[in-house]
């Protein structure tokens, strides 16, 4: 039997799904942080309604894994060295380069290649891949997810506006924004607070400390009032940062991915 919703609730709802413009997503999560702090829904269904509401203004480039962080196996290699690559990393799909690593072949499952009967030579890896999907740095994440969704693919290549290979994205990647880390054996405990994504460019937690950010980019940021980037970068525009807002700082760009009216979560930070 139906359920029917009460009318507020329901209204609620299909505010947040028919949300467009920034200014309306921006009300919605006023709403939701108001929900939390009057303790009606925890800080993880807010997060995940946050995750889901901003989604669409994050693009592939901003939580891709950089082509030199990607693990691929290399057409003309043996069925051992394949194995042993499937086995050390832990991954279930891998991106199958040309042997001078500039053109992909297609995309190896790890239960194809373990379903072969083979023993010993080179394996002729072009008749098991899968075909590649192929996806600009440029492209929203919403609509990534919705197309790994209706063609039932879990990976895909990233392409700059060169047509050149910089990454690799998955649809673990796109669904952490929304629910968070998805953590498994193979990941690094903890979060990381500075994430690279590929010719300069890095995602980076509002939280992650001063001394953490000069270590990792080898530069030295000046602490006054303030210990972290976020204080940092509110305390150079002189007011909480809004998103989509820009600023250059000690030789970088910062462009605030994610805040609401209290406080700013993340940054997107490019050399210049």
């Amino acid at each position: 039997m139906a359920v029917k919703l009460p009318e507020k609730l329901r209204m609620f709802l299909a505010d947040i799904f028919s949300a467009n413009t920034k200014d309306e997503k921006s009300r919605i999560i006023d709403y939701l942080y108001d929900a939390e702090a009057s303790h009606i829904v925890d800080s993880d269904t807010v997060a995940m309604m946050e995750g889901a509401l901003l989604v669409s203004e994050m693009q592939v480039r901003d939580i891709m894994v950089p082509k030199t962080d990607v693990v691929f196996l290399e057409d003309g290699s043996t069925y051992e060295k394949f194995l042993q690559t499937v086995v050390d990393s832990g991954h279930s799909r891998f991106p199958v380069f040309d042997s001078e690593r500039e053109n992909v072949l297609g995309i190896l499952l790890a239960k194809d290649l373990l379903a072969l009967d083979y023993s010993g030579g080179v394996l002729n890896v072009k008749q098991i891949v899968r075909n590649p999907i192929f996806v600009p740095e440029s492209k929203r994440l919403n609509i990534l997810l919705r197309e790994f969704k209706a063609n039932r693919n879990h990976l895909a290549l990233v392409v700059d506006e060169y047509g050149q290979i910089s990454g690799l994205v998955s649809i673990e990647d796109v669904i952490e924004q929304i629910v968070g880390d998805i953590d498994d054996e193979h990941d690094y405990e903890g979060e990381e607070n500075i994430r690279p994504h590929g010719r300069e460019r890095y995602t980076v937690q509002s939280k992650t400390s001063l001394e953490e950010f000069s270590d990792f980019f080898e530069t030295s940021l000046k602490a006054g009032d303030y210990e972290t980037i976020g204080g940092l970068i509110s305390k150079e525009l002189s007011h909480v940062p809004k998103r989509g807002e820009e600023i250059k700082v000690e030789g970088f760009l910062f462009k605030v991915l994610r805040a609401d009216k209290r406080r700013v979560r993340l940054f997107r930070v490019t050399r210049v």
